[in-house]
Parts: structure tokens; C-alpha cells; sequence
């Protein structure tokens, strides 16, 4: 008996084979792309194009969703929710313009001190969602929390590969260096993850210490704080915040009241 060899509808066939390739945009989208097409009388190339556009920008934006994810912010925080007019003395145009990224480029750094309540740590979370919006690959970490996982890993002999966790990204955002000492074996961990970030990677960093208390921070080690600031301060933007915090607000404006 004559076998009949049973072909598959071709618009199935598409289908399988976009899902196969996880082509989800065109996968979702070429039927309707391809009636506009029709009634525009746009050319094979302009159709592809539409095509390979929607694909494009939809697995950028969800490397960008994966990549904020991996960032571990403790919060969301961008510049347009900053509030400029509470501190005393802080360089806006020199923020700004850190928030243009060149610096990622660069392989810099940017420093953002001040007292507690000035806002270093919303900028610099906003810093790096916005690095983060441009496809570029962030960590954030507080630093005492780096330097007890950092410690664990070397007690259990594997500090290299979780080094390697901090070292990997293209920013490391380190927040609230110095706000409590650190041990030798604390400070001989940290100066690794500066020492071997320098010119290879940037780190965006908040501190509440003036960089001639830096040696208090660093187990009152000069030769280590000298060798951490040398690398650290080499390729920088030190951004300067004066004022009281911001949370002591409410408390300070009965005090201020005629």
C-alpha cells in the first residue's frame, strides 16, 4: 500500500522552529508585523529588520532585569529621587557627570564622602542601577558584610573563588567603609579586593572617614592604608557631602524654630 507522508502545516512548522532557536519576540509577533508589512508595503528587508529590532530589545531588557537582579541593591534608588537641596555643600554638576558612565569605561573610581544621612549611599546605588541600565555587570556590598564572607571563605580554603564574586563584576559598588574597624585579617582582605579591582575594574565607594583617618579603619596599619588609598585614589572622582542627615530632619526642625 501507497504510504502518505503527512507534511506539517508550514506556520506550525515556523512556530517549533522559533521556539527551538527561543526567538520569543518573533515568535509572538511575526503574524501581526506581518499584515502591518502587508498594508505599508514595507520591503523584505524592512520586515526583517522590524523583526530582528523586537527581538533585540526585548533580550536586552531582560539581561538588564537579570542584571539588576544579580546586583543584590538592598533598594532601588536613581538620581531623579535625590534631594539636592538638603545637603549644605555637595558638587551637582561633578555627580552628574558621573552618571554619564565614562568612568566604567575608564576602569575609575568614584568616592562618595560625607556624614551619616547625606545621601552617599542613595547615590551610590543609584549609580550603579544606572550601570546596570546600560548592560554593564554590578555588585553591591556592604563592607563589613564582604569582609566576614571574605573571612568565612578563607577559613574554609576557598577565599580565590569567592574572590572572585567581587572581583568578576565591571562595578562593585562597597558601601559604609570605615562607619566600624576592621581587624588586620579584615583590612588584609579588603586591600585584596581594592589591590586587585585596581585598573581592572570600578568600584564605587562610601565612607564617612576623611582619607587622613583612613589608618583607624585599617587596623592603624599606615603601609596597608598607604598601598589601599595609592590604588583606590589613583583613577578617582572623590564627591565631598557636607551637612546634618537627612534623617535627623525631623528632630532639627522643631530645634530650628524661631
Amino acid at each position: 500500500p501507497t504510504q502518505t507522508l503527512i507534511m506539517k502545516p508550514k506556520t506550525s512548522l515556523l512556530q517549533e522552529h522559533l521556539q527551538a532557536l527561543q526567538l520569543s519576540f518573533i515568535q509572538n509577533h511575526h503574524g501581526d508585523l506581518a499584515q502591518q508589512a502587508a498594508q505599508a508595503q514595507w520591503s523584505h528587508i524592512d520586515y526583517l529588520s522590524r523583526l530582528i529590532e523586537g527581538e533585540f530589545h526585548q533580550r536586552r531588557q531582560r539581561r538588564i532585569e537579570r542584571r539588576i537582579q544579580a546586583a543584590h541593591f538592598p533598594v532601588l534608588k536613581t538620581l531623579a529621587q535625590f534631594g539636592w537641596d538638603w545637603p549644605k555643600k555637595i558638587n551637582r554638576l561633578q555627580v552628574q557627570h558621573l552618571f554619564h558612565l565614562e568612568f566604567l569605561t575608564q576602569k575609575a573610581n568614584a568616592i562618595f564622602l560625607g556624614t551619616v544621612g547625606l545621601g552617599k549611599t542613595h547615590l551610590a546605588i543609584a549609580l550603579g542601577y544606572a550601570a546596570c541600565l546600560e548592560d554593564h555587570s554590578v555588585l553591591f556590598a556592604n563592607a563589613m558584610s564582604l569582609i566576614n564572607e571574605l573571612s568565612a571563605a578563607q577559613t574554609q580554603g576557598r577565599l580565590q573563588s569567592e574572590l572572585k564574586k567581587y572581583l568578576r563584576p565591571q562595578l562593585l559598588v562597597l558601601d559604609e567603609v570605615g562607619y566600624l574597624p576592621i581587624d588586620q585579617r579584615g583590612a588584609d582582605l579588603l586591600f585584596q579586593v581594592i589591590s586587585q579591582r585596581y585598573e581592572c575594574g570600578s568600584i564605587v565607594l562610601t565612607t564617612n572617614k576623611a582619607f587622613k583617618q583612613w589608618a583607624s579603619i585599617f587596623n592603624h596599619d599606615s603601609t596597608l592604608t598607604s598601598a589601599v588609598l595609592d590604588r583606590l585614589l589613583h583613577h578617582a572622582d572623590t564627591v565631598v557631602i557636607e551637612g546634618t542627615s537627612y534623617r535627623m530632619k525631623d528632630q532639627l526642625e522643631p530645634l530650628a524654630a524661631p
